[in-house]
């Protein structure tokens, strides 16, 4: 029997996962906040935007689900108790297993079959000499290295069909689903709204480009090795996770700071404004990377005179991501918070906030009926390009030495093992485009999405389009 393994990280975006269902289903019940994000799946690039970033959410959430395998039993020994494994696996490990199990000695470039460098090689009579050594993975199963073009040829066409296949499979269902409550309904209008196709497309190209990947990735690798052997499209997927977590987490971390002491500067003014002001301007003097990584030394510190608390790795690098999380969050609320006082000034000064005023409402409720409602549009668009700029800000941190655990995948720490690469000639290129790739989509989705969401919220823009 295997061994679950939960870490906070895990139980963090169990529960995040869960807050998006609540949500959801509150929203049903406000209808005024149902037409605006209405508008916003309305949208072609906003629909194809989010099925990107649930793919992406999908694929952390596979790689949340840990566990440890049990270690065989030695032979005539009888065990009282099962003993695991030190090596934290996930779901993910399980469908990635071709890539993960098929390592090589050294570099390897994309679908090549033989090594990237040459190597001391001995022939028949024991002569030495040197050549690029066939890999003992890739391409294996080919007789003849000149099967390679057609072999590939053959499988993506496989691949292409199966995906098609797969991903036809929910289209259809969704369409009879939606053919059913169209028989049931007189009002169409909301339904036809909604760009269907440009979902189904978006769908059938993740499913083909997931189906050509893992089909292929089991004779070939796709995206080369690194300079241990270690399949750089395996760690590029396992890097989604910490890409998506230090994006939502260290959003969430900043949202409270900014929303409350913000509107708090605005609304009250007084020595409540010159507090706040203080604050923010005093930390925003601080050379930002500088006081991440004091943060992040204090952290290893920590770790380090308290090794008992960290008897595996994964346990080590998940408090740590979290620590940094937390460390980004805390010193990134400044930006946010300076536009929602900005906001919360002018909005407190509009006559029907002044008549709530006059007619004794409390604070509380001209906050939450008045002027929370008219900053929304400022912190939706602000969660998702935080998001985006703490992505790319882990990349930084690990690529100087600060950020993540190096034992945790992460693509700052693919960039930061690949720097060196850069100067070989050939130039190792692989391992930066992989990381490159993913991160971009990831980025270019959120950004997209923003765009659609401000739209919709913004009052200024719905007053200018209307």
């Amino acid at each position: 029997m295997i061994l679950p393994v939960f870490l906070w990280s895990d139980l963090l975006i169990y529960t995040l996962i869960a807050s998006v269902g609540l949500f959801l289903w509150q929203l049903r019940k406000n209808p005024q906040a149902k037409k605006r994000w209405s508008g916003v799946f309305a949208s072609k690039v906003g629909m194809a935007s989010f099925i990107v970033i649930l793919f992406y959410i999908l694929i952390s959430l596979l790689d949340s689900l840990h566990y440890r395998e049990p270690l065989p039993q030695l032979n005539g020994v009888e065990q009282q108790e099962v003993a695991y494994s030190s090596e934290v696996k996930s779901v993910l490990d399980i469908v990635l297993s071709p890539l993960h199990s098929s390592n090589e000695s050294t570099y390897s470039a994309p679908f090549a079959l033989h090594s990237f460098a040459k190597e001391n090689m001995t022939d028949t009579n024991g002569a030495i000499y040197r050549d690029f050594p066939r890999l003992k993975n890739a391409g294996s199963h080919l007789t003849d290295v000149r099967e390679r073009s057609w072999d590939i040829l053959w499988r993506s066409v496989l691949a292409i069909l199966l995906g098609i296949l797969i991903a036809a499979v929910p289209i259809a269902a969704h369409k009879y689903y939606r053919n059913k409550i169209a028989q049931g309904t007189a009002d169409h209008s909301g339904s036809d709204a909604v760009p269907w196709n440009v979902a189904y497309s978006t769908v059938l190209i993740i499913s083909v480009i997931g189906c050509w990947v893992l089909s292929l990735s089991e004779f070939y690798h796709i995206l080369g090795t690194d300079k241990v052997g270690s399949d750089v499209l395996y760690q590029s997927i396992k890097a989604i996770r910490t890409g998506v977590l230090i994006g939502t987490l260290a959003t969430l971390v900043t949202l409270p700071l900014a929303i409350i002491l913000g509107i708090s500067a605005g609304y009250f003014k007084g020595w409540v404004d010159d507090v706040v002001q203080y604050t923010y301007t005093t930390l925003s003097s601080i050379p930002g990377i500088l006081l991440i990584a004091a943060s992040v030394l204090l952290i290893d510190v920590y770790i380090e005179t308290h090794a008992e608390q960290f008897n595996l790795t994964t346990l080590r690098s998940d408090f740590k991501f979290l620590a940094l999380c937390a460390i980004l969050g805390l010193t990134s609320w400044t930006g946010l918070c300076r536009m929602l006082r900005a906001e919360t000034l002018k909005v407190s000064q509009l006559d029907y906030v002044q008549a709530a005023h006059a007619f004794g409402v409390s604070h509380r409720r001209v906050i939450g009926k008045h002027i929370l409602p008219n900053v929304t549009h400022l912190i939706l668009i602000a969660i998702v390009l935080d998001f985006s700029m703490f992505v790319l800000a882990e990349a930084v941190l690990s690529y100087i030495g600060v950020g993540v655990d190096p034992d945790m995948h992460s693509w700052g720490n693919m960039i930061n093992a690949a720097r060196s690469e850069l100067s070989r000639d050939p130039v190792v290129w692989w391992s930066v485009s992989a990381a490159f790739i993913l991160m971009f989509t990831l980025v270019l989705a959120a950004n997209l999405f923003s765009d659609e969401v401000r739209n919709a919220f913004d009052p200024n823009t719905a007053k200018g389009d209307s």
